[in-house]
């Protein structure tokens, strides 16, 4: 009801609201794009677009005196004295007279130094004057490519009919264009709420815009923004630390105020810091504009090439405040050739500074989007927006819009899914994909060679899958359905093992799923599956070590889960399980040969007749909590989207029961915790932490299946991208236990704070990686591990090793050894 009443109140300002439009040029008659505009002694304001083209909405016309700013020229008044519902203003700007004193600069008395002292000293105050307001808010974002190419390393580049509908031949065009319009309430340091009224993406009217208030708000008068790392700002406490300064010019604005331009200029090249100008107003030391670069490398992106980050702020003479009216964040990216560019405008106007807010203001929504935010039509768009589109924006709504209704109609789709649902002879053996569009479903083959799926172990030698997927999906409903078969073939044992799956989501709201499974598989005796098939095949072909250890699984299981309260997820499963030892079947390897494996028994490595366990069977049953502390959520008419709080931890509970056994031994109740927290040290790095604790009860005779096991690493050679679930150095099954255990893993990265100071070593781009982890259990002694190595590795823009030293330490056992991080094999196992 709130958002209806806003959109109300909005549509009834709107039509009380006069129109004063124009073009914004320099005296050679060029456009200037993104000039501040804004009503003098107001904060209705607006920007002018690509092409200087601005329409800016006022209550009255007559008398109303707008204001013209844009960086590098001077400042110009307007009075407009007609009484119309519309006129037309062009103006043109007259570039500004810079004025600085030939003086002989000390560097011990640098006057931009002193400058940026007094705005250090002077920004709380002035960070205070907007800590807590309400304004409307309005973006405009455009992405674009250059040079796409129909594939990318042989895999054909699908880009959906919205985002490709306006590419040329070459592959160059619009990939996305959205607006958006907001109401915005802030409360300083980290209170926020943001009321999405219209949202509107072209070439899809069920979209909804992702460039928000939330996503863009950037303060210069915070130590550090985030951009994917903590990027300095220019006037943060410890900024000398990080920059040098050089008042290049002042100037005076349409109030009489002296402006001061500083160029900021980084002491060290690799820091995560801005590079360009910042503005600063004489007197009060609050920020006049931005004008500042982000390296991509400083923050860490290596995609990115250069960002660049202007704001502009307008004065109000009556309160006394300066108060950000526009912003543009623009960037330029590649990768294989391809060229990306981005754009995106801001339009901050009508703020309001109350002297405090209603206490449920504020909560854990961060954003609510307004029922019909995505079905505004072209009029009211035309009407309210305060950017006008240029040309090109405006044919790609015209085609991309026009040709939706012609790329969603059955005739389309069933077209396009004909010529790529066509069956050929060879997908018997390579696997076919079927999709209907417009009924929303799908079917895959996965085929009789489904080579991606090949791997090796002692038991099963060579094993190969193939198998059949159903999909079915509704976006609106938010609902997904998928039911599948999966097929294994072990070439050594010469077993056929099978498993079913199936899983349906009801919604987006609360994420109620009910999934389920059954069939003959072999497992891993630690199910959390340390070792993954493409490392284990490695190990054992070439270097004859078999560390995955498995058993056969005959079972069904049936789980649910949703979101039972905000940050609250609980899930439950219960399960039949038949278990069989297995035994080595194969002795094969391509190196090593007269060397023999270990057997498949992880307590007796050296036994090949004694199984690990005895065949038996059981019921198990399991409930498990995940608590996200403070999270927040975006609410959309198709869903909500929780973001968990960064401040806070989250924590996992889990009972574990297994009852109805083959024999009485085999029963057991198990307890666990964990605990999950990131703490961000700022631009220092960051520091993560997971703490995991459980006991069993009567387990004194259970299957060493049910052990818990720990994930170990004997292969030196890791997969994930934090070492925060994972011993680098231990065995994989040493430590099992079946009573109480507590392991901690801890890993600080330092985000090049340390690494970006120490000369060539800098060259590298890279982070340092810090890490201990402790494991204790009854009757053994502690295990501990330190680790230290180096993250953000790799060629040009690929940045996808890592490499560690570890110590590792237990009962007077001293190792050492290298872990090389290979995190592209997460993506390919």
């Amino acid at each position: 009801m709130r958002n209806y009443t806003l959109l109300a109140f909005l549509l009834f300002s709107i039509s009380n609201f006069a129109q004063i439009k124009g073009t914004v040029t320099d005296e050679k008659g060029n456009p200037l794009p993104f000039v501040s505009i804004f009503q003098e002694g107001t904060y209705h304001g607006t920007t002018s677009n690509e092409q200087g083209k601005y329409q800016l909405n006022v209550k009255e016309i007559a008398g109303s005196t707008i204001i013209f700013q844009y960086l590098g020229y001077k400042t110009q008044k307007k009075i407009v004295l007609a009484a119309t519902t519309t006129v037309i203003l062009d103006v043109q700007l007259q570039e500004e007279s810079f004025a600085l004193n030939e003086v002989v600069i000390d560097p011990k008395n640098n006057p931009a130094n002193a400058i940026i002292k007094s705005a250090i000293a002077n920004k709380k105050e002035n960070s205070d004057k907007t800590g807590r307001y309400t304004a409307d808010f309005y973006s405009k974002g455009m992405l674009k490519v250059k040079d796409l190419p129909k594939k990318i390393l042989g895999k054909k580049v699908e880009l959906g009919s919205d985002m490709g509908a306006n590419l040329d031949s070459t592959g160059t065009g619009i990939l996305y264009l959205s607006e958006t319009i907001s109401k915005v309430s802030l409360e300083k340091p980290n209170k926020f709420k943001e009321n999405i009224l219209a949202s509107k993406i072209s070439g899809n009217n069920r979209g909804y815009s992702y460039n928000t208030a939330a996503l863009s708000n950037y303060d210069f008068y915070d130590n550090a923004l985030d951009f994917d790392v903590k990027l300095i700002s220019p006037i943060a406490d410890n900024a000398f630390n990080y920059y040098k300064y050089k008042l290049e010019s002042t100037f005076y604005d349409d109030n009489n105020q002296q402006i001061n331009k500083i160029k900021v200029i980084p002491k060290r090249d690799k820091e995560p810091v801005f590079e360009g100008y910042i503005y600063i107003v004489d007197d009060s030391f609050a920020i006049y504009a931005i004008d500042l670069e982000i390296k991509g490398y400083r923050m860490k992106n290596e995609f990115t090439e250069i960002m660049n980050l202007k704001q502009s702020f307008s004065y109000n003479s009556k309160n006394k405040i300066w108060s950000k009216n526009a912003q543009t964040l623009s960037f330029n990216a590649g990768i294989f050739g391809v060229k990306f560019s981005g754009n995106f405008n801001y339009v901050y106007s009508n703020y309001e500074f109350p002297a405090s807010f209603e206490k449920k203001t504020f909560g854990n929504e961060l954003v609510a989007f307004d029922l019909n935010a995505n079905k505004k039509d072209d009029a009211f768009w035309n009407e309210i927006r305060p950017i006008p589109l240029t040309m090109e924006e405006s044919n790609d709504y015209t085609k991309k819009d026009s040709l939706q209704t012609i790329r969603k109609s059955k005739k389309h789709t069933d077209s396009l899914d004909a010529k790529n649902n066509k069956f050929k002879v060879w997908d018997v053996l390579m696997g076919y994909d079927y999709k209907n569009t417009f009924k929303k479903y799908s079917f895959d083959y996965k085929g009789l060679l489904n080579i991606s799926s090949l791997s090796f172990n002692t038991v099963q030698g060579f094993n190969l899958d193939s198998g059949f997927s159903f999909k079915k999906w509704n976006e609106e409903k938010g609902t997904n359905t998928s039911i599948s078969t999966t097929f294994n073939y072990g070439f050594s044992d010469e077993r056929f093992r099978a498993i079913g799956e199936f899983s349906h989501r009801f919604n987006t709201i609360n994420y109620a799923t009910i999934w389920g499974s059954g069939g003959t598989k072999t497992a891993q005796f630690n199910s959390a599956q340390p070792i993954s098939n493409l490392i284990n095949s490695i190990s054992s072909l070439f270097f004859k070590d078999n560390y995955m250890k498995l058993y056969n699984l005959e079972f069904v299981e049936i789980n649910y889960g949703q979101d039972i309260a905000n940050g609250v997820n609980l899930t439950g499963k219960i399960g039949y399980e038949q278990r069989k030892p297995l035994f080595n079947t194969t002795d094969y390897s391509f190196f090593k040969k007269e060397d023999l494996y270990s057997s498949n028994n992880p307590l007796a490595p050296d036994d090949f007749t004694t199984p690990a366990f005895d065949q038996h069977h059981l019921f198990k049953a399991l409930v498990t909590t995940r608590i996200n502390f403070g999270n927040k959520y975006i609410s959309r008419p198709d869903g909500r989207f929780n973001f968990k709080d960064d401040k806070y931890p989250t924590v996992y509970l889990a009972f574990e029961k297994a009852f109805a056994t083959s024999e009485k031994k085999y029963e057991y109740e198990r307890i666990g915790a964990s605990v999950q927290y990131d703490l961000s040290l700022g631009n220092k790095g960051l520091l993560g932490t997971n703490f995991r604790g459980g006991k069993f009860f009567n387990a004194e005779n259970i299957s060493f299946i049910d052990y818990r096991h720990f994930n170990g690493n004997q292969t030196h050679i890791g997969t994930s991208e934090r070492y925060l679930n994972v011993f680098n150095m231990m065995p994989y099954y040493s430590n099992s236990t079946n009573d109480s255990y507590f392991e901690m893993h801890t890993e600080y990265n330092d985000t090049g704070f340390i690494m970006n100071k120490i000369p060539l070593l800098n060259l590298l781009k890279s982070t340092m990686n810090i890490g201990f982890h402790a494991l204790a259990i009854p009757d053994k002694k502690p295990y501990s591990e330190f680790t230290v190595g180096l993250d953000n590795l790799g060629f040009g823009k690929f940045k996808l090793f890592r490499v560690d030293y570890v110590h590792s330490y237990q009962g007077g056992i001293r190792q050492n050894g290298v872990v090389f991080g290979l995190k592209i094999l997460n993506a390919l196992d």
